[in-house]
């Protein structure tokens, strides 16, 4: 890790073969899905190596964008497994668990999209805090056409990042949604050039890398808390923000700059 303390990419350290390769740095950390011959299609090698790149995150808080191989992110879940799985595998929840512990990471989570985020795909995106995309994205849940619903985050997370009549719209009909329409309707921020993509992640991951790492956490984790917690969890969070040595550092640096 000497490398990423300096602030420079270190290679990825597992093997060529691995279903998420992994670049670290001081602040941020780069997982590229990598089964480019089922177009990264999610299988449970993935879910396993999600859970422990979590592990890490959660010790030691960092931004994660999450990306894809081959000019895809994911094409879904890995219907070969899926169509083994029964009535038990689904109670556990496998993909539905690992995509909560992506979303819930102290700090942000951005996933950069090209090609195809379907079925397993999207709702891993819709895991992140922040999307962005090129214009070949081609998003949705076609689930219900393999007799399934989309039951790894879809069916609470849609509606919150699109509204309760898109996503019943979206995950009923179980239709693509492109680029386009994705900006349109906020399921994307912003749309990039496929050679700029992971440039432009960065440059997001740069703005909040330069505020206060404290700071940037109690905000994803209020602003990811139930209605009916606010505004009590603002406030308490406020007060330990408001004790910090970094809030006087940074409101004198301040204080001093317009005064020059």
């Amino acid at each position: 890790m000497t490398d990423a303390a300096a602030g420079s990419p270190t290679p990825a350290d597992v093997p060529d073969d691995s279903p998420l390769r992994i670049e670290r740095r001081a602040d941020r950390v780069v997982a590229t899905l990598n089964r480019p011959g089922v177009r990264n299609a999610i299988d449970q090698r993935t879910i396993d190596a999600l859970h422990v790149l979590c592990a890490e995150l959660e010790a030691i808080p960092r931004i994660l964008i999450l990306t894809g191989t081959g000019g895809v992110f994911a094409s879904g879940a890995d219907i070969a497994e899926l169509r083994e799985r029964r009535a038990d595998d689904a109670r556990r929840g496998i993909n539905a668990n690992a995509f909560i512990r992506v979303a819930e990471l102290p700090m942000p989570v951005i996933a950069a999209l090209d090609g195809y985020a379907l079925g397993g795909g999207a709702e891993l995106a819709y895991a992140a805090d922040i999307r962005i995309a090129t214009s070949s994205l081609k998003i949705g849940n076609p689930e219900t056409g393999l007799g399934i619903l989309a039951a790894a985050g879809a069916s609470w997370r849609l509606k919150e990042i699109v509204g309760d009549a898109r996503a019943a719209e979206l995950l009923l009909t179980g239709r693509t949604v492109e680029a386009d329409e994705a900006l349109a309707i906020g399921l994307v921020s912003s749309l990039h050039p496929q050679a700029s993509l992971l440039d432009a992640a960065h440059a997001i991951a740069d703005r909040i890398a330069r505020n206060d790492r404290d700071a940037t956490i109690a905000t994803k984790r209020v602003f990811r808390a139930p209605r009916a917690e606010h505004p009590v969890a603002d406030l308490e969070a406020q007060a330990v923000l408001f004790e910090s040595p970094e809030k006087f550092r940074r409101m004198t640096e301040f204080l001093e700059r317009k005064q020059k």
